[in-house]
């Protein structure tokens, strides 16, 4: 399943050995939320992968790439991707790439409700369709939330955020479990993505059966 969802995301899965660069239509597409994604990257422990471009810009990524030690691969692409792209404004950041096929038999927690329904924070109303949220019961107010970044019907990917006062409860983990079950019953696979600084998520995505397996994400982010 994760093959599959690979492959249509970045446009080529699995590589032969080392980074290979796709030119791929996807990237000159909208996204799911309408927004851009002009480079995108997976690898895995071994430091193999897909870096996945606009078709123009195949040619000069793959000489930017070529011969690069695993170690060398962050930097390289830091410095000099969004530019090889055309978005020198942006920035490339690296992150933890986690997906599962057993999520955590944990108890469910939080009800579906629409995204443009009332009571739910602003980060939350750009996901299309329904997203899990965890509310305060008697008041009704917001405790926690999940919404789910549709990539492909094979790939859907997971955000989680929890209001301050209620971190600490379990709340964030039980929703992602929850989430990440709903996503393997309907025949994909459910993805976890998160800064490697960000402790605090990845304590959910191990809870929630989200393990390390030392694979990263590789993205532009920042004004298009």
């Amino acid at each position: 399943m994760l093959d599959r969802f690979l492959r249509v995301w970045l446009g080529s899965w699995p590589s032969p050995g080392g980074v290979l660069v796709v030119g791929s239509p996807q990237r000159e597409k909208p996204r799911w939320d309408g927004g851009e994604q002009r480079a995108l990257g997976v690898t895995d422990a071994a430091g193999n992968g897909v870096l996945s471009v606009p078709p123009a810009s195949r040619e000069a990524v793959a000489a930017l790439v070529a011969g690069l030690a695993p170690g060398e691969l962050e930097a390289a692409l830091a410095a000099e991707l969004p530019g090889l792209v055309g978005r020198p404004e942006q920035h490339c950041f690296t992150g933890v790439f986690r997906w599962t096929e057993a999520p955590a038999d944990l108890p469910d927690a939080g009800a579906w409700e629409p995204s443009d329904g009332p009571g739910l924070p602003e980060w939350l109303r750009p996901f299309p369709g329904e997203v899990l949220v965890a509310r305060e019961p008697g008041t009704w107010e917001y405790l926690a939330g999940v919404g789910l970044k549709p990539h492909d019907p094979t790939g859907v990917e997971i955000s989680v955020g929890t209001a301050e006062r209620a971190r600490g409860q379990g709340l964030a983990r039980r929703l992602v479990a929850r989430t990440a079950r709903r996503i393997v019953a309907a025949g994909a696979v459910p993805i976890y993505l998160h800064d490697p600084a960000n402790t605090a998520s990845a304590h959910v995505a191990v809870a929630s059966g989200f393990p390390d397996l030392g694979w990263k994400v590789h993205a532009l982010a920042g004004a298009a």
